[in-house]
């Protein structure tokens, strides 16, 4: 049972780059399924989450607009479309799946009690 991440790399300023979280071992219908991030010397924080209780995938304010959660249930994988990224956005990032207890995206978003944490992926922005 894993999440494997991958789709990392180093852009400039206002490229874009897809994140993909592949599930295995599981199925992620029925999961709430989370990107978070953290950068060097900061803590982690929740970038976007779905919950299936939503009508729409929670997002980080900093990320609205730019930022855009989906998943493919045929593929059991979900994937972070970043576009308009800027320096900030650099921070190793990572996904992670909670079984769903109908709350809110951005309750998971905490990312109290995840069931499972993929290892995580380097995003590098430059000015």
């Amino acid at each position: 049972v894993q999440l494997q991440a991958s789709g990392g790399g180093s852009v400039q300023t206002g490229g874009s780059l897809r994140l993909s979280c592949a599930a295995s071992g599981f199925s992620l219908n029925g999961y709430a399924a989370c990107w978070f991030r953290q950068a060097p010397g900061k803590e982690r924080e929740g970038v976007s989450c779905e919950s299936q209780s939503d009508g729409s995938p929670y997002y980080l304010y900093s990320v609205k607009g730019r930022f855009t959660l989906s998943r493919d249930n045929a593929k059991n994988t979900v994937y972070l479309q970043m576009d308009d990224l800027k320096p900030e956005d650099t921070a190793v990032y990572y996904c992670a799946a909670r079984e769903e207890e109908g709350r809110s995206g951005s309750y998971y978003a905490f990312g109290y009690g995840m069931d499972y944490w993929g290892k995580g992926t380097l995003v590098t922005v430059s000015s």
